[in-house]
């Protein structure tokens, strides 16, 4: 079985390579699949993560940027600059 994922992470393809599956209890196959799409994703988040990590400045955690757990403040901090004032900005 073979799984295609799109660079934002969204299952675009999904090929069965044998008859096998016709063989499987539902709950194995759907094991087996969700197993495949998980490996699947984490691979293209590896190449996507490498692609962008040049362009990311030194102390961007890429990998957890692409996830959403990047730390706006933390970062800000650890490379000694201050948080943007939110003066200015129009409010809804």
């Amino acid at each position: 079985m073979t799984a295609r994922i799109d660079s934002a992470g969204e299952l675009v393809g999904l090929k069965f390579n044998t008859q096998g599956y016709r063989d499987m209890a539902p709950a194995e196959l759907s094991t087996a699949i969700m197993d495949v799409v998980r490996r699947a994703r984490a691979v293209m988040a590896e190449r996507v993560t490498a692609a962008y990590q040049p362009f990311a400045p030194n102390g961007v955690d890429v990998a957890a940027a692409i996830k959403g757990d990047l730390d706006p403040a933390a970062l800000f901090a650890e490379l000694d600059l201050p948080m943007p004032s939110d003066r200015g900005r129009e409010t809804p």
